[in-house]
């Protein structure tokens, strides 16, 4: 048996990229407790770290044709990256964007590798603009090449480097494309419709006349889509039919793909070649672990190309795939802390009934010292977004909760991504409390599943899994033994007031408008249901949470211990929406685990 500090030491290798001539790998890894700038010239090699931070580096891109990177990093959690060079062979870096009160969205390198895209809010604290910069520029010597109103991303350049691809988010599933002229500055909108559409993974074909996308334009599921720039008309490629794809990457040289799918939460990978615009002609299946693999790096001549691949019982490593034969070879290695991985455990793959009939997917742990006579305890792990999804992914905090006798149950509620747009509309703004009745459904099915101790039943959840935590504990307080929200959403209106400036339209657009439907915003938002409340309560937030801030944190606690309710609150100074540091995050989980002990 392992404390919750050795869990947390277990490492994680993701985001590779091939440098120009394919030789050396370049990959983030947590191994001095915040993910930094690693590399590796072969499989299993002896890896070379390139920084040193305390903060977290959030994606790091090779050049085209120079032995140089670009990497991202924000400060103590503010989302306010930075955009740097480095210098592998020299150890140098330069600050690129050199501006710390703006966010910086990495938007690409340039084919020839003398230019990179982004979107900034430097200008306007709530708007994004589209930039682009020499690769030996700095500062204010980008170039603003054009001025946004919205939410904006670059999605990269198109094959001869004169436009960029730039995508429009009015919500999580509902976005607008764009082609914007670098040189005129000329804004092409590609995608005009009505209605709530999603257009994701947007990319350019091979020849420039053409982009690749996946969509639910006409359909519930997403699927692979080619759009026509001349014409705009939309042709499916491959349908997503059940299931929803997630994304494509193309080479431009060679028109090779992979793309991948989304079946009940596992990835299914399908690699090939463009036989002709609208038909791919397939390559064996890529030998791969069983879980969900993704961020596709393709090296010359797209011969080989690298992702990142986790599952439930696989920490996160970067493997390499070859195209045409589907043979995969890990080349990262991260460790698992000197715990074996035959001793992770993997989950069942459920479906419970809720209250209009709806069957609801979760993903089921019970602990090997499970009697099957109603003794052991259940995490109610509850994820954020809310239109994300909770996937076989590792966790260092579930495998220990699991070996210390916890079940641990992860509902995918409605709202959540991954099961198409009907499924994920459904608990909008007015039916937001149904995704709640949800949670109560998947307890019912707990309390008569054999393994389980009724009274034993902890909600955990973090972000707007935290808001579903306090929530569960205000509307069916009989249920809960424990309750841990971590940079969770207590009242909807101090959140919408005081969230980044950037975010709001965003979340207004999933959860109701501050101007139209504040009342009944008022009426959700568990600080006003606090009475009600019977649970233990611990309440974890970073400082500088630029999502959800930390007065969410403060006022429900206030109102918890005016109840009466047991409450601990832990604030972290130097972290934002979650907590990127090891320190931090042993210093949290140690605490969640003397919380459960003294109250599960």
């Amino acid at each position: 048996m392992y404390d919750i500090e050795r869990y947390l030491n277990i490492r994680s290798a993701y985001g590779g990229s091939f440098s120009p001539n394919g030789e050396t790998l370049s990959f983030l890894m947590d191994t001095t407790g915040t993910s930094q700038v690693w590399s590796i010239d072969g499989p299993g090699q002896w890896p070379d770290q390139h920084t040193f931070y305390d903060e977290r580096v959030t994606f790091a891109s090779w050049s085209p044709e120079r032995r140089e990177l670009a990497f991202g990093m924000d400060e103590g959690g503010n989302e306010r990256d930075q955009l740097y060079l480095l210098g592998p062979d020299t150890g140098e870096v330069t600050n690129l964007t050199q501006r710390a009160d703006a966010k910086h969205w990495w938007g690409g390198w340039s084919h020839d590798g003398e230019r990179f895209a982004f979107t900034s809010n430097r200008r306007d604290n709530s708007v994004f603009d589209v930039y682009v910069q020499a690769r030996d520029a700095v500062g204010n010597d980008a170039e603003l090449v054009y001025e946004g109103d919205g939410w904006l991303n670059v999605g990269g350049w198109s094959p001869d480097d004169t436009r960029l691809i730039v995508t429009e988010a009015y919500s999580n599933f509902d976005q607008d494309v764009y082609v914007l002229d670098i040189e005129s500055g000329k804004l092409t909108h590609v995608t005009p419709h009505e209605d709530s559409i999603r257009y994701q993974s947007v990319t350019w074909g091979p020849d420039g006349e053409n982009l690749y996308l996946v969509t639910d334009d006409g359909a519930d599921t997403l699927y692979l889509a080619r759009l026509d720039l001349d014409t705009r008309e939309m042709t499916m490629v491959e349908e997503g039919g059940e299931w929803e794809l997630d994304g494509v990457a193309i080479d431009h040289d060679t028109g090779r793909l992979v793309y991948s799918q989304n079946v009940d939460g596992y990835t299914e990978l399908v690699t090939g070649t463009f036989a002709d615009p609208d038909t791919v002609e397939t390559f064996p299946q890529p030998d791969l672990p069983h879980g969900i693999a993704g961020g596709v790096s393709f090296g010359p001549d797209a011969e080989r190309f690298a992702l990142t691949v986790t599952g439930s019982a696989d920490n996160t490593n970067v493997y390499v795939v070859e195209m045409e034969t589907g043979e995969a070879e890990r080349w990262t290695y991260a460790a698992t802390a000197g715990i074996p991985r035959e001793s992770f455990v993997e989950p069942e793959l459920v479906h419970y009934p809720t209250f209009d009939g709806r069957q609801i997917p979760a993903f089921f742990t019970l602990p090997e010292t499970d009697t099957g006579h109603g003794e052991t305890p259940v995490i109610v792990d509850i994820h954020g977004g809310p239109e994300s999804q909770r996937r076989p992914s590792f966790s260092g905090v579930k495998q220990y909760l699991v070996q210390h006798g916890y079940a641990v149950f992860e509902p995918n509620v409605r709202g959540s991504a991954g099961y198409g747009k009907a499924y994920g509309h459904l608990d909008d703004v007015e039916n937001r409390m149904d995704s709640v009745k949800d949670i109560e459904a998947a307890v019912e099915w707990l309390h008569d599943h054999p393994a389980v101790d009724p009274d034993r039943v902890v909600a955990l959840g973090g972000s707007y899994g935290g808001f579903m935590v306090l929530a569960a504990l205000t509307e069916y307080p009989e249920l809960w033994a424990a309750g841990i929200d971590i940079v969770g959403i207590a009242n909807f209106v101090t959140f919408l007031e005081n969230t980044g400036e950037w975010r709001r339209e965003l979340r207004e657009a999933e959860y109701g408008s501050l101007e139209d439907d504040r009342e009944f915003l008022e009426s959700i938002s568990p600080i006003n249901n606090i009475d009600a409340i019977q649970a233990p309560l611990f309440v974890l937030h970073g400082e500088n949470d630029p999502r959800v801030p930390v007065g969410e944190a403060e006022q429900i606690v206030e109102k918890a211990r005016e109840q009466g309710v047991p409450v601990r609150k832990l604030i972290f100074d130097d972290e934002g929406h979650g907590f990127s540091k090891l320190e931090n995050r042993v210093q949290a989980y140690t605490e969640i685990v003397d919380f459960l002990e003294e109250h599960v």
